[in-house]
């Protein structure tokens, strides 16, 4: 039976922080695309003390030009999210075959 996936807080924040540094945001920057009037939610979502709302995680998305899905880490195996897409699933069997053949 498969595991109930569970989402890392702390994984989640440095993967948003690490998205704002390769797109040279700042926290102030991020504060004020959020209209935020303090920092304290952003440095709490590094610290792993709170998680973005689902509004501000589609926002980010679109701010960092990347799915939601891509900014939240956690415990599930996402090899899936490639099986609804026909020519990635291709390439994911031809991976996995490949794979096999030198391991």
């Amino acid at each position: 039976m498969q595991q109930y996936p569970i989402l890392n807080i702390s994984q989640t924040g440095q993967k948003i922080k690490q998205l704002m540094k390769q797109h040279n945001y700042s926290v102030q920057d991020i504060q004020k695309f959020l209209g935020f009037s303090t920092p304290q939610s952003i440095y709490h979502w590094f610290s792993g003390r709170n998680m973005p709302t689902i509004d501000n995680l589609y926002a980010l998305s679109d701010l960092f030009h990347v799915p939601v899905d891509s900014m939240l880490c956690g415990s599930r195996d996402d090899k899936w999210y490639f099986i609804g897409h026909n020519s990635c699933h291709r390439l994911l069997l031809y991976y996995e075959k490949l794979s096999q053949l030198y391991n």
